[in-house]
């Protein structure tokens, strides 16, 4: 039984987040080979909090959970192996919206991280990672609003000052805020990998705080092997040492026996990219910065030449098991499927009028909608208004919904990505089994659009003869209040 206990932070060794490389199969990969800790990619706060979270992954095959975009895009993917080891890092440089995408993926992973190192433009323009460290208010605020709003520990991860008693001030105001950790990549935010990294800083740091520094920053001047992260963490006096570079060349860095082959690194990265359905341009990625300087070989050319995942796993002789893998998820979609055909007979219903039946808001005029035909027809023959009754399928989490109106109910068999069109889908099966207009513009002039606007007129002009002027103005707009709250999103 796994116990879910609170991340330590001394004595361990991290994998460092990488934009690009921090990806689910190279965390996985990394605790495999004995990373103690790993740390994702930099995820943005405004991507993060417009991410749906969809547990078991596509067809509930991968057995992960998934942060998903509205483009459908998977931002974020996790899995059990790592829930209690995976910090989550983002880029921030707001406290509220830190903290809502700390409570968003809280339940997932062991820990949240503030980026406030990365000297990148994409970063530092929107005020975040290196931006941050000439910004000490921000800092506390956002670091504060975490401690307080959410459970599990925070640490955040800074570059050094211009000078040692800068960076020092900084990290004990930061240390004041009550994070569990602080990871120090000892260089200056314009300090590039070939530049010598500062140990002197980073042990100065350490002996200022009583809180776990991280030593991050050593791969390109230190750690060159395994018994080089110990040398490290001596120069530094850190708690821990953060690998970046060295694990992302070969993440076997982490083995106390010593580097296994790179390829056969490479093969498990690929077992997991295929196994996790990892997007093959992020594999191919990661698979570049093994490769090294062996780009140039056959095999590297065959790699950068490969537009999939079926062709990478061929450039490394494991067409085998990308095959038996790939059954391996069909059987299991098959299945899932069938179990989705089921849910759906459940739903079948003799006395259900259905038709096959899609709401485009684009076929109707702004803000109206099938929903408010109906309605109004209900109005007009003095029916109840109509009741809708909606379901998710927990297989795709799309919809489906059946109204009731006069006692008999209506859906569209096909099934939607939200809850309101799933409604505007179902109103029009009633409409159209009715023979009712459903308000579409190909249907010429818009009854209730102009019936709508008869009443504002009618309204204004009583208003004209006698009554007061001087009402407060929300009163006159309630034409465009009524029709505007009726708008279906996007």
């Amino acid at each position: 039984m796994t116990v879910n206990t609170p991340l330590c932070f001394r004595g361990k060794k991290i994998l460092a987040p990488m934009v690009r490389v921090g990806t689910l199969p190279m965390r996985l990969l990394a605790l495999d080979y004995g990373a103690d800790i790993v740390y994702c990619e930099e995820l943005i706060d405004i991507k993060m909090l417009q991410c749906k979270r969809v547990i078991n992954g596509k067809y509930k095959v991968l057995e992960t959970v998934d942060f998903v975009a509205p483009n459908e895009r998977v931002v974020f993917r996790t899995c059990e192996r790592e829930k209690h080891r995976v910090v989550f890092q983002m880029g921030s440089a707001d406290a509220e919206r830190a903290l809502a995408v700390a409570k968003l993926v809280e339940s997932d992973v062991a820990g949240i991280d503030i980026n406030m190192g990365c000297p990148k433009e994409y970063s530092t323009k929107a005020s975040m990672g290196a931006a941050l460290l000439s910004d000490p208010d921000k800092i506390e605020s956002i670091l504060t609003t975490l401690v307080k709003g959410i459970c599990k520990p925070i640490t955040c991860k800074i570059r050094i000052l211009p000078s040692v008693e800068e960076t020092v001030n900084l990290v004990k105001r930061i240390e004041k805020t009550g994070i569990a950790a602080i990871a120090v990549h000892g260089r200056k935010k314009e300090e590039r990998p070939q530049h010598p990294v500062h140990c002197d800083v980073i042990k100065a740091i350490a002996e200022a705080v009583s809180i776990p520094v991280i030593a991050n920053g050593g791969s390109h001047d230190f750690i060159k092997e395994y018994t080089d992260i110990e040398t490290f963490q001596r120069a530094t006096a850190a708690s821990s040492v953060m690998i970046a570079r060295a694990a992302m060349w070969n993440p076997s860095i982490f083995r106390k026996e010593g580097f296994f082959p790179l390829k056969e690194v490479m093969q498990d990265y690929i077992k997991y990219a295929v196994r996790y359905d990892n997007h093959y341009t992020n594999t191919k990625y990661c698979l570049c910065q093994m490769l090294r300087e062996q780009l140039e070989t056959a095999q590297g050319k065959k790699l950068h030449a490969a537009q999939c995942t079926q062709e990478i796993c061929e450039v490394f002789e494991m067409a085998d098991f990308y095959e038996e893998t790939t059954a391996i998820f069909e059987a299991k979609k098959t299945s899932c499927k069938t179990e989705t055909q089921d849910e759906d007979d459940q739903m079948e219903d003799p006395d259900v009028i259905k038709m096959a039946v899609r709401f485009d808001k684009r076929e109707y005029p702004p803000q109206i909608t099938p929903k408010m035909y109906l309605l109004e027809w209900c109005r007009k023959e003095k029916h109840p208004q109509p009741v809708y009754e909606t379901v998710q399928r927990p297989l795709d989490r799309l919809f489906c919904s059946v109204v009731t109106v006069a006692e008999q109910r209506y859906r569209s068999t096909l099934w939607d990505k939200s809850k309101k069109l799933a409604e505007q889908a179902a109103a029009i099966v009633c409409l159209r089994t009715l023979g009712v207009p459903e308000g579409k513009l190909c249907e010429g002039e818009n009854r209730l659009i102009n019936k709508r606007k008869s009443e504002a007129w009618e309204c204004l002009s009583t208003r004209g003869h006698g009554e007061d002027l001087a009402e407060p103005s929300h009163k006159k707009a309630n034409f465009v209040e009524e029709t505007s709250d009726m708008n279906v999103p996007k």
